[in-house]
């Protein structure tokens, strides 16, 4: 399986997360489904079914983030540079009508879909590559939309 990019930050802060999650959140909720379950009949034990969901959302999450820290590329966005467009860069790029966007391309887990997009977006991966000056054609929901990229950097 192929490695995911994600910056050094952003695999901390999975790192922190996972951590939160196991050595607080979970041993917590355990402590609600005894509470719960010491209550009786749990067919009609609403206590019960809620701390048992909470549980299950809480597994999930660690799964889903041991994953990620298993597949994990981790990439120090400080020690890049270039003019070039790759995982780490803040872009400023211009669309047809002088719009101009400023973005940083990180991974999917530290996108906010504004200010930080992710490499596997629609927008991130039409600029991967591309050096200022260079245009890209990003298809949208709306139809397709071509920027022309103004800046590259990676130091803010």
């Amino acid at each position: 399986m192929e490695k995911s990019p994600i910056s050094r930050q952003g695999y901390n802060k999975v790192l922190e997360e996972l951590k939160d999650l196991k050595e607080n959140q979970r041993p917590e909720i355990l402590k609600v489904v005894q509470w719960a379950r010491s209550l009786g009949d749990l067919s009609e034990n609403a206590d019960y079914s809620a701390a048992k969901e909470k549980q299950r959302q809480i597994d999930k999450r660690i799964q889903y983030l041991e994953g990620v820290v298993s597949n994990a590329n981790i990439i120090d966005i400080e020690q890049l540079s270039g003019n070039k467009i790759v995982f780490g860069a803040k872009v400023v790029a211009e669309d047809e009508e002088g719009n101009k966007m400023e973005c940083r391309i990180l991974s999917d887990l530290e996108s906010d879909g504004k200010m930080v997009i992710s490499c596997n977006s629609p927008v991130g991966h039409a600029m991967i590559g591309k050096c200022v000056g260079d245009y890209c054609t990003v298809n949208l929901p709306s139809g397709k939309k071509e920027f022309e990229i103004i800046e590259v950097k990676f130091k803010d």
